[in-house]
């Protein structure tokens, strides 16, 4: 038996997240829509990082930076490790993973007994996209804007099973959230068993009705798969908010935990039902932890999940999403209504966070991505799909009012000069 009781981790000196909680207490009273505006707030938010400022990014719907408080905890636990990684990996810090486990469950709003640890949003559905049992013949029901790997998966069964996957279109911006519901209503047969979909789309920032889809599919005995990799730590919701069956999304966007976290909630009733991606023993069946067999990883990485939910809450999740579609705002008002400018992401706060995407007449996303970037040094991502063809513009807590006006001046010159030759 190993004893632990002498054992520390060595401590690196680090301000942040004090700085951040002492920000926190001088705007505590005010709304979130007053301090989305409070500049001095912000820029103490914007101190937790280490950033390379020579560069605009605004594409954090792929991988943010975390603060210095999780970064340091991560790489103080990856020496720790590295001294004896056979014990202290093993031993001491990968059974840290429980207290993260509870944490990401309260903050999701499940039983911890539901909350399974993954690298990112693609592990976590494919678990279920390919652990669940289908017949030939048995329907998906999805959107065509979905996250194209999880489509990839769902075409995969289709080849190798003879599963039938429906992809349907939709409108962006839709005319009104009910129309999201209708076109899964509509799609549905006898022979539907899934119907997947995302909670905030990557590709146009469409926020979707969960719950009532959710419900539309309970009624039909049809499970529900929710990607939602945009959605946990970017606006408020918990697990009632929802109702879905499975539920899966990355750390490493809006929550700025270290690169390569994510987490499946799964309904404890239907965790016997999901193969794992990886093979795990019959006694672990009906074990939600089934899914976080993975082989030999470093436990920093998900341990340090937990300093990344204390900077999320010490901010406030409110706080958060106010100045996110505060920045939003300021962007497209400012795009909004010039020549061939056409915005496929609504102003309404029930239908977008601070993901959004824009297109403009003439220019191929990819032209004006490639512009961006060799002129101005801004990073956004090209969207080709042909319903929302654009450019997905992501800002994030450390994202300065200067950075976004330079986005706004930068798209302006090309509305008024198009793009050199």
């Amino acid at each position: 038996m190993f004893g632990t009781a002498a054992v520390t981790l060595p401590t690196l000196k680090n301000d942040s997240l004090e700085r951040i909680l002492s920000a926190v207490s001088e705007v505590d009273g005010r709304t979130p829509e007053d301090v989305a505006t409070d500049e001095d707030f912000w820029f103490q938010v914007q101190q937790a990082f280490t950033l390379d400022r020579t560069i605009i990014n605004l594409n954090n719907g792929g991988v943010c930076p975390s603060p210095r408080v999780v970064l340091d905890a991560q790489i103080r636990m990856l020496q720790f490790s590295n001294q004896a990684p056979v014990y202290h990996m093993w031993r001491i810090l990968e059974p840290e993973i429980e207290g993260v486990r509870t944490r990401l469950a309260r903050a999701f709003g499940c039983d911890r007994e539901e909350m399974a640890i993954t690298r990112n949003a693609s592990e976590a559905l494919e678990n279920v996209q390919l652990g669940i049992d289908l017949e030939p013949g048995d329907e998906i029901l999805t959107t065509d804007q979905d996250y194209g790997r999880m489509l990839t998966t769902w075409d995969q069964r289709r080849r190798r099973e003879g599963v039938v996957v429906k992809s349907v279109p939709f409108q962006t911006p839709p005319p009104a959230m009910q129309h999201l519901v209708d076109i899964f209503a509509e799609g549905i047969t006898p022979r539907t068993k899934i119907i997947h979909f995302c909670h905030i789309t990557n590709l146009s920032g469409q926020i979707f009705p969960v719950r009532d889809i959710c419900r539309l599919a309970r009624e039909r005995g049809i499970y529900t798969i929710v990607d939602g990799a945009h959605a946990f730590a970017h606006f408020p919701f918990t697990y009632d908010d929802l109702e879905c069956d499975f539920y899966g999304c990355s750390l490493h966007k809006w929550l700025l935990a270290p690169i390569g976290t994510g987490f499946l909630f799964c309904r404890k009733e239907l965790i016997g039902k999901v193969w794992p991606l990886m093979a795990a023993p019959e006694s672990r069946n009906d074990d939600i932890r089934k899914f976080e067999e993975i082989g030999t990883h470093p436990a920093a990485d998900h341990n340090a999940i937990a300093e990344a939910l204390t900077f999320h809450h010490g901010i406030g999740i409110d706080r958060k999403v106010a100045r996110l579609r505060y920045l939003r705002d300021r962007w497209m008002r400012r795009l909004e209504g010039q020549p061939g400018i056409i915005l496929h992401t609504s102003f309404d706060p029930q239908m977008s966070g601070g993901l959004a995407n824009v297109g403009l007449e003439g220019i191929t996303p990819g032209q004006l991505t490639n512009h961006l970037w060799n002129r101005h040094k801004i990073i956004v991502t090209g969207i080709g799909h042909p319903d929302c063809t654009g450019i997905r513009v992501t800002p994030n807590v450390y994202t300065t009012l200067d950075e976004v006006d330079r986005f706004a001046e930068a798209m302006e010159e090309v509305i008024r000069e198009g793009i050199p030759a």
